[in-house]
């Protein structure tokens, strides 16, 4: 076993990993006076844009909210409640979407997974950058979807709250216990499955 041990919360992983991966952890704690650069928002972007994508389609989008704007209210208030309570010190929102759709009407199966992969970059070139980045699923998707200016097709997917990580941040309950809880994976074995032959 190895433990990252440059992340506040060590991963104990069955291999050495790039710390990029092993330190990345999902925080509510957001210090609530940082403020996202543009030239930090730009390489988020950026390296999502450059994730690949069946048939280069390039089916995200993407749109960014700074706290303290309109738009980020508007972003904020789609979340749930639960959500909503430690969210709003994030130093930005960025909204990923998946066009499912193409120009020619046709259905775009790889869409959704191919926005995952691009949000997952984002995720790592943020912790380049030291950021910190939590992957928000609880929010009012039609609601979402109707603030948005983008194609009719994409589908909001997830809601990234983005900031710095501040660990004197006083959570309410359940979020502070979440905070330093020991992170767990399920055992590589159990998620390794074997192919059957051809008969």
């Amino acid at each position: 076993m190895t433990t990252t041990t440059a992340s506040p919360r060590p991963a104990v992983t069955d291999a050495e990993l790039h710390p990029l991966l092993a330190g990345r952890w999902s925080t509510r704690a957001f210090d609530p006076a940082h403020a996202l650069s543009a030239a930090q928002t730009t390489a988020l972007l950026e390296a999502a844009r450059w994730t690949p994508s069946a048939s280069n389609t390039q089916p995200w989008r993407f749109a960014v909210t700074h706290r303290g704007t309109p738009a980020h209210e508007a972003v904020l208030a789609t979340l749930a409640p639960g959500n909503q309570t430690w969210a709003d010190a994030a130093s930005a929102f960025v909204v990923a979407a998946a066009v499912t759709v193409g120009p020619d009407g046709d259905e775009r199966p790889w869409a959704v997974y191919d926005t995952g992969q691009a949000v997952a970059h984002l995720t790592v070139q943020a912790e380049h950058e030291g950021l910190a980045v939590h992957q928000i699923g609880g929010f009012d998707r039609a609601a979402l979807a109707a603030v948005l200016d983008g194609p009719a097709a994409a589908v909001p997917l997830v809601v990234l709250a983005v900031g710095r990580h501040d660990p004197t941040v006083a959570l309410p309950e359940p979020f502070a216990s979440r905070e330093t809880a020991e992170r767990t994976r399920l055992p590589l074995a159990s998620l390794v499955v074997e192919v059957r032959p051809a008969a």
